[in-house]
């Protein structure tokens, strides 16, 4: 049965602690940013804009930001709203912090760490856009595949090094990547070591823009501007429905009759012929 989520009210959760994972660092409030050891969080009426904030790193996604935007996804969970994603400085993200990496063993790799939380973000209930500049490699290559679309600056670079240390890009790349490019482009990153430039991440699909340096996160607010438009509850069946697996005639005549009933899908339309007459 294909699961479709209807929102209910919430209570208004703005800038109190974020719910999630614990042994979570402290942070502190500036305004309408939330700063965490390695996240700025800036909430907005419609959005949620986080920026990983490691730049001497290359934003390297450590253990400590996995939990942060857990603490986030917690809250975009509780109260739906659009998720802007990007990195500090020149970089989106370099991939994981290879010191924590190199200290895991079978048990950290069976627990799927970074794996449950871009899963988490995958299944977000409204839409989700990734920032890009520079290097999103590994880890961060794979935290930008579990958006929903991705905007680029011409310094973009999208690659998955892993098996040259040891590993596999194990957090989303192998099931991600196939359905955002295609096997073959995919087979090119994951196992001849490929890195995708801009140009070449526009060519695969990969991102819906190119920018010029310093601007992805302009574009980014442009492009969540026109969503923030759109009906909540129609972003959200539609979420749905892309992300399941298959055909599912079915399981879209539902969500179509759920959207039929609102009190939105109306008012929309009626403003819609009201404008054309």
């Amino acid at each position: 049965m294909i699961p479709i989520v209807v929102p209910v009210p919430t209570r208004d959760l703005s800038f109190q602690p974020l719910p999630g994972a614990t042994g979570l660092s402290t942070w502190t409030r500036r305004g309408a940013v939330t700063t965490f050891a390695t996240l700025d969080v800036s909430e907005q009426p419609d959005r949620v804009v986080v920026t990983l904030d490691r730049p001497a790193q290359r934003n390297a996604i450590n253990a400590e930001m996995i939990g942060e935007l857990h603490k986030v996804c917690a809250r975009l969970e509780a109260e739906p709203k659009l998720l802007l994603l990007t990195g500090r400085g020149d970089h989106f993200a370099g991939g994981a912090d290879i010191s924590e990496l190199r200290a895991r063993g079978r048990d950290d790799a069976l627990a799927g760490i970074n794996r449950n939380l871009f899963d988490r973000i995958g299944r977000l209930p409204l839409p989700t856009v990734a920032a890009v500049s520079g290097f999103a490699l590994g880890g961060g290559a794979e935290l930008s595949y579990a958006c929903d679309i991705r905007i680029a600056t011409s310094t973009a670079r999208f690659g998955n090094p892993e098996p040259g240390l040891g590993i596999m890009a194990a957090a989303g790349a192998s099931y991600r990547l196939p359905q955002l490019v295609g096997t073959s482009v995919a087979k090119q990153v994951l196992l001849g070591g490929h890195v995708l430039d801009a140009d070449a991440a526009l060519r695969t699909g990969l991102v819906l823009e190119v920018v010029d340096p310093g601007t992805h996160v302009e574009a980014a607010h442009r492009l969540l501007d026109r969503i923030a438009r759109f009906a909540p509850l129609a972003l959200r069946l539609t979420k749905t429905i892309v992300d399941v697996p298959g055909a599912h005639p079915f399981a879209d005549d539902i969500a179509q009759a759920v959207l039929f009933e609102t009190d939105d899908k109306r008012d929309r339309m009626t403003a819609f012929l009201e404008r054309k007459t």
